[in-house]
């Protein structure tokens, strides 16, 4: 596989330096792969801070800044960061109003947040957790006890952010938190596998002419394998294993969400057959988000994220937001 880099090592080192380059508003720590908001801590605010592998950007660091994270600390592609740099991005951002964390379900940051929270702890910053598990298609795969944690992971970080951006108090933005991620359910399809820079080339084996339903945002094992299908026969799989899980009784948030190799062109055509779906199954759409914002590399393919919300959520969803990733009404 071409891929733009320099040596394997180095790539999120030097993605690290570009993003520092291009976004002086942040603050990147490259050695210590740490992205702050330059302006933390802000006076009287909660900080929020959250992390993984590196590989699904603009997730978590495209989405630090006003209105969404403080703070997010960068892993190994498709490895978590370890507990030394959660710490010091949580000291970071500590205004004394304490610290939430928002932590992806998946083994090695489940116990590596678990442990920073102690740490950060017995240096007195406040904190409070909060466990993302929206993925519907399998329950215990590879990484994760319990289901994963994926695109709901963006409504959690943005909502919970306005939250904190108001001056709302450590226990609120955590309930608020806890809400929007009981409240999203994720479905993702790959058409292709996704390659790693250490690996050079695919990371699983996915036949030409086959598609994965319910694939995993680092390419784990979905749900069944099948010839590939129309953009309309795909969103029929995906939207009803949403409704099956999620049974919203009001309107719902929707990420039509790219997995990386899939271009805007297909993503919107896709968004129009997801909507088509949305209004046969009676469920009233509030906002909608296209786009390529929680993503598997060079992953051919996208996932459907479903949060069903109340008046106050959707306030916060259109609150203003000024990250690198996300970015309106300001």
């Amino acid at each position: 596989m071409k891929m733009l880099m320099n040596v394997p090592e180095r790539v999120v080192s030097d993605a690290l330096h570009g993003m520092a380059l291009a976004h002086p508003e942040l603050v990147v720590d490259v050695d210590n792969r740490v992205i702050v908001r330059r302006d933390a801590p802000v006076a009287g605010k909660v900080g929020l801070v959250s992390g993984g592998g590196s590989g699904h950007e603009p997730l978590h660091g495209g989405f630090v800044g006003p209105g969404m994270l403080d703070a997010a600390c960068a892993g190994e592609v498709f490895t978590s960061p370890v507990p030394d740099q959660m710490v010091r991005a949580a000291a970071a951002v500590d205004s004394g109003s304490g610290v939430l964390l928002i932590v992806k379900n998946y083994t090695g940051d489940v116990l590596n947040f678990d442990m920073a929270a102690e740490l950060a702890e017995d240096e007195g910053v406040r904190i409070a957790k909060v466990l993302v598990q929206d993925d519907v298609a399998v329950t215990d795969s590879t990484y994760t006890a319990g289901r994963r944690g994926t695109g709901g992971t963006l409504f959690v970080e943005k909502l919970a952010g306005a939250a904190a951006e108001e001056g709302a108090s450590l226990d609120r933005v955590a309930a608020i938190a806890r809400q929007v991620a009981d409240s999203s359910r994720s479905f993702g399809v790959a058409l292709s596998a996704c390659s790693t820079p250490a690996k050079g080339g695919p990371t699983f084996d996915l036949p030409a002419g086959e598609l994965e339903l319910g694939i995993g945002i680092h390419g784990e094992p979905g749900r069944e394998r099948r010839a590939m299908m129309t953009s309309g026969e795909i969103a029929d799989v995906a939207v009803d294993a949403l409704l099956e899980d999620l049974r919203p009784d009001g309107p719902v948030l929707a990420l039509v969400n790219g997995m990386g190799g899939t271009p805007l062109l297909e993503l919107y055509g896709f968004n129009a057959e997801v909507q088509r779906v949305l209004t046969a199954r009676g469920v009233s759409v509030a906002r909608t988000l296209v786009g390529n914002y929680v993503t598997s590399l060079d992953m051919a393919g996208a996932s459907v994220t479903l949060c069903q919300v109340d008046e106050e959520l959707l306030r916060l969803w259109d609150a203003p937001v000024s990250t690198p990733g996300l970015r309106w009404g300001r």
